[in-house]
């Protein structure tokens, strides 16, 4: 193969794994693994997709050398291949919201005004869970707290914070958090708690952020 040649044939090999994720639904994908493994099913349900669509995609990752899989049983559960491909991923996110106007005004139709959803540091958050001054929530689903969560969280998930809401104090101040900086449960949960009465902020980042940066984790036992 000439010089040429093998230059082009080499960046096309690495245009791959940008090809790879060259569709909203495996960027979803890879944004739900970077939480934790998943069973197709379960990868289906997250990203509102037939499990034949979704084990298409899944493929396509996979050649692509993203995502690893085992068997557990009759069913398939995959993962990143890496943590870089999670870096990746957030690389490429945060270059769209920087750099291309529309995806922001996409991200503000998605989370609704943020006006009221204040937001805190990682930097920050870690110290005060250090005083023990704040209660720091998990609203993901708890199969994802189980695989991984900052230590010292609660798990919470959304759909169960109405119900555990007044059981939470009302002098100290409550930090929600979920998958990521455009996750929107943690928007909706801090909505909730400031409309009960609670002093409530979200953390800027997500659960793959803060364990990235090496910031202190746990597993669920």
């Amino acid at each position: 193969m000439a010089g040429g040649e093998a230059r082009a044939a080499l960046f096309d090999g690495l245009a791959s794994v940008a090809q790879a994720l060259g569709s909203g639904r495996r960027a979803e994908i890879v944004d739900v693994l970077a939480q934790g493994e998943r069973s197709v099913d379960e990868i289906a349900a997250e990203i509102s997709q037939t499990v034949a669509n979704t084990s298409q995609h899944l493929q396509v990752l996979a050649r692509a050398g993203l995502v690893r899989s085992r068997r557990e049983g009759t069913r398939a559960i995959y993962r990143l291949a890496s943590d870089e491909v999670a870096e990746l991923w957030a690389a490429i996110r945060d270059v769209a919201v920087h750099h291309l106007a529309e995806v922001s005004v996409l991200a503000d139709e998605y989370l609704g005004d943020r006006g009221g959803v204040e937001q805190v540091s990682a930097l920050e958050l870690e110290q005060r869970l250090a005083r023990g001054d704040v209660v720091l929530l998990d609203v993901r689903p708890e199969r994802e707290y189980a695989a991984g969560h900052i230590a010292g969280a609660r798990s919470v998930p959304i759909e169960e914070l109405e119900s555990v809401v007044e059981t939470l104090p009302r002098r100290r101040e409550i930090v929600a958090y979920c998958r990521g900086p455009y996750c929107v449960y943690a928007d909706d949960a801090v909505r909730l708690l400031r409309a009960r009465g609670r002093k409530a902020r979200r953390l800027d980042v997500g659960f793959p952020e803060w364990r990235r940066a090496g910031r202190p984790i746990a597993a669920a036992v």
